[in-house]
């Protein structure tokens, strides 16, 4: 499979979308590109707890939708088109309590008008804590 990002970014570029709205306040940074996965990482805190001490379902949520999105506005033409999410689901494996969060997240389709993507989470042992799906509606702009 080749390349699908629009032109080259650096993890610097990326992070600028991620360090401003809601991702910047739950501190999500993307860690690795490479030609068709994108990586993110969210510490554990008390901030994305829900009050049993484990992470929230919905920040969770917000980890997929956040890179999700950022991969689709990777993919197209920034100058003509933007993706917004049209639909996220997650299904949530296993408690986390502390550490970080990493999320991979990779095209399970790239259309014309829409993306789905899907976006595994693991916890600090490497274990699959959620999986989420993610589809994209690609819109002019």
């Amino acid at each position: 499979m080749s390349k699908i990002w629009f032109q080259h970014y650096s993890i610097e570029e990326i992070n600028i979308f991620f360090n401003k709205y809601l991702s910047g306040l739950l501190e999500i940074q993307a860690t690795e590109i490479d030609d068709n996965t994108i990586t993110a990482t969210m510490p554990v805190t008390d901030k994305v707890k829900q009050p049993h001490g484990i992470l929230h379902g919905g920040a969770s949520v917000v980890l997929a939708e956040s890179l999700g999105s950022i991969a689709s506005n990777l993919v197209v033409d920034p100058d003509k088109y933007r993706g917004v999410g049209l639909e996220v689901n997650a299904n949530h494996i296993r408690p986390v309590s502390s550490g970080i969060i990493t999320a991979k997240c990779s095209a399970i389709h790239i259309g014309r008008s829409t993306h789905i993507w899907e976006i595994k989470m693991y916890d600090r042992f490497n274990k699959l804590n959620c999986i989420s799906r993610l589809t994209v509606a690609i819109v002019p702009k």
